[in-house]
């Protein structure tokens, strides 16, 4: 049964993106580009929701040449609307119209290649809610923008506890950190000291 890794970028404060910003908040390096280029970063199947399809489709039809943007048209990707119409217009782009958790809880139980998310942060609350994840993973980017920050990424999440299973740090400043996800129905209770 393939697993599934909510992926994200996040800066210190917890957003996905800032206004006035450029991606990755201008601070990627050589080192982690080689790393999302390599092959293990992409023999999966990317799940995002539609808003994430809208940006990075665009992305993908305006650098086309762009060896990164290349590489995620080839991937297979699933894109859960129900407002999009088919056929979709990038590459290897399926169309899943309804409730995406009973369509993900079928991927992992037919499929054979590993799914992740790519941003979508209603998908993965709704996937995360549903008990469907066994990885999270983040990339802290250090930057704070409180200022200008926006796309909270775990506002309404439930409480989650997680177990690091790895960490990297990347061209000295960016830090990878992958959990194992437990739902909780609330706060743990206090531990006797």
């Amino acid at each position: 049964m393939p697993d599934l890794m909510i992926d994200f970028i996040v800066s210190l404060d917890g957003y996905a993106a800032a206004e006035g910003w450029p991606g990755f908040w201008g601070m990627e390096g050589p080192e982690y580009l080689a790393w999302l280029d390599g092959d293990a970063e992409k023999q999966h199947t990317t799940l995002m929701g539609a808003t994430t399809y809208r940006l990075m489709s665009g992305v993908a039809r305006d650098m086309p040449d762009d060896a990164g943007m290349a590489g995620l048209t080839a991937m297979p990707k699933v894109v859960f609307s129900s407002t999009l119409a088919s056929p979709l217009s990038w590459d290897n782009a399926e169309l899943v119209h309804g409730d995406p958790v009973p369509a993900v809880r079928d991927m992992k139980r037919d499929g054979t290649r590993p799914l992740r998310t790519l941003g979508s942060l209603t998908l993965c609350r709704s996937l995360l809610e549903a008990g469907l994840v066994d990885r999270f993973r983040v990339v802290v980017f250090p930057v704070i923008t409180g200022a200008t920050g926006r796309d909270r990424i775990f506002d309404q999440y439930p409480d989650v506890s997680l177990d690091l299973v790895e960490s990297r740090v990347f061209d000295g400043r960016l830090q990878l950190l992958e959990y194992a996800p437990t739902v909780l129905d609330g706060p743990p209770p206090a531990q006797a000291r």
